[in-house]
């Protein structure tokens, strides 16, 4: 992947791994936490028209979509703009699509296909369907909260990411 972006130039201002058949639309509306990469699977789909925000660790799966832009229900000209909020620790199952103004709290994990049209703050829960709904709820204290020990946002030092975030992001 670091081939195909810093040489070839699939993606190469995008400060984390994309794999080819993925897309990233306007990479500096994204924040993305330590061992966080959207698009590192095949077939992601990122829409960051507002602010997404990815906590650390958190894993996604091929063919997972994120928006943060939709259309106006009685004007199809406009969009309706809203950030995504993905907390730490969570997993996105393949297919899984997050709409525009979602928060998801740490640890929650998104079963494959799942819509999500709604918040799950609380976290520590398991959600699936089309609307998201709880499936299951998890016992943070089987929840372990690890670090590794060189930590990078995508190829960027987490020591140097907010010095980053600060002259090249939006958020």
């Amino acid at each position: 992947m670091f081939y195909n972006q810093k040489v070839r130039g699939h993606f190469e201002h995008v400060y984390w791994p994309v794999h080819g058949s993925s897309t990233v639309i306007n990479y500096k509306n994204i924040c993305c936490g330590i061992e966080t990469s959207p698009g590192y699977s095949p077939g992601n789909y990122i829409q960051a028209l507002g602010k997404i925000y990815i906590g650390d660790y958190t894993q996604i799966a091929p063919n997972v979509g994120i928006i943060t832009g939709n259309h106006d229900l009685t004007d199809n000209r406009k969009h309706v703009i809203k950030e995504v909020h993905i907390g730490k620790y969570c997993w996105l199952g393949m297919g899984a699509i997050i709409l525009p103004g979602v928060i998801l709290g740490n640890h929650t994990v998104v079963a494959a296909g799942s819509v999500v049209t709604k918040s799950f703050e609380e976290g520590y829960c398991v959600i699936g369907g089309n609307p998201a709904k709880i499936l299951k709820n998890l016992d943070p204290q089987t929840c372990p909260a690890h670090k590794s020990t060189h930590q990078y946002n995508g190829y960027i030092s987490n020591m140097a990411f907010d010095e980053f975030r600060k002259k090249n992001l939006n958020v």
